[in-house]
């Protein structure tokens, strides 16, 4: 284990800013239609993955940006991951990404609504910009069960096809369950008990998590999230065997040898509601949500960007 060690916030948080303001009702708006409106979003449900999947896209046209479907099918079913893209100076690549299916049951909105609605109000800030790596946001299909770590989960999918293309991906950054929060001694739990002597027993933070070959990723990300955010965070780069470490689409990207990361609230150890049918949009924090997604802002900016 590699713990990240450094200065993590402590203080009590500023009110939001103005443009701060703008991106909560982004974020409660998007987590709203997902795990509000549409509901439960699988193959199971598949009318209502398909609806999730035509929000994403029109989101992300009406920002400006032309949507790639790319497509591949699960028992005669069409399964679309969707891509835009900011090109940049260098071939490099930086993929901000979160799927968008919701466990069997459950209507998704910290699991994975929120990582959806933070996909894309990062992307319609970064529309248009002019940077130095490629940056690329990715919604990716079917990583619940019971397409978990195989093959036919989305985000394994896209990058298989991105290795047969030569892609270059310096960093994936996998947005998973970010919304949920307590201030609760407690609160928190680790899949080894050790952890618990290590890290905080209060589930106040959001954790940056890599396997062991993704350290550097890692280390950059958190550091520069802890300069510029006003909420608690806590890294480690951990053997993908533990349980938790490979629990989101970063896990495909490393079957195929790119660098990735996860940013979460660390989901079922610490939020109560976890793939169940009580995941619903009130169970929120989007005060905290919005302090992340705002420092994340400023962790991708630094990653397209590394000279300036």
């Amino acid at each position: 284990m590699i713990r990240m060690p450094g200065s993590s916030f402590k203080g009590t948080p500023s009110p939001l800013t103005t443009n701060e303001l703008a991106l909560r009702a982004e974020l409660a708006g998007a987590v709203q239609k997902l795990g509000g409106e549409i509901g439960e979003r699988n193959l199971a449900h598949y009318p209502r993955l398909l609806q999730a999947a035509q929000y994403i896209e029109d989101s992300l046209a009406h920002c400006g940006y032309h949507v790639r479907r790319d497509n591949y099918e699960v028992q005669g079913k069409t399964c679309s991951n969707l891509e835009v893209e900011v090109s940049g100076t260098s071939k490099e690549i930086i993929l901000v990404g979160a799927h968008y299916d919701s466990v069997f049951g459950s209507p998704g909105a910290n699991d994975n609504g929120s990582g959806v609605a933070a996909v894309l109000a990062l992307a319609r800030r970064f529309a248009g910009t002019q940077n130095y790596r490629t940056l690329r946001f990715v919604a990716f299909v079917n990583e619940e069960p019971f397409y978990f770590q195989s093959k036919d989960m989305g985000s394994y999918v896209y990058a298989e096809r991105c290795r047969e293309r030569g892609d270059q991906i310096s960093g994936m950054i996998s947005l998973e369950t970010i919304g949920y929060f307590s201030g609760h001694p407690g609160s928190q739990y680790y899949p080894v008990p050790g952890l618990g002597l290590l890290y905080p027993r209060t589930g106040n933070f959001i954790g940056f998590v890599s396997n062991i070959d993704s350290r550097s990723l890692l280390r950059r990300a958190i550091g520069e999230f802890r300069r510029q955010a006003q909420v608690p965070s806590e890294g480690a780069a951990l053997p993908s065997a533990v349980p938790g470490v490979g629990w989101s689409d970063q896990w495909g990207f490393w079957q195929h040898g790119y660098p990735g990361m996860m940013v979460t609230d660390t989901a079922a150890f610490r939020y109560p509601n976890y793939h169940a049918p009580s995941d619903t949009p009130d169970k929120l924090d989007y005060d905290a949500m919005t302090r992340v997604v705002s420092g994340l802002e400023k962790v991708i900016q630094r990653q397209v960007n590394p000279t300036r």
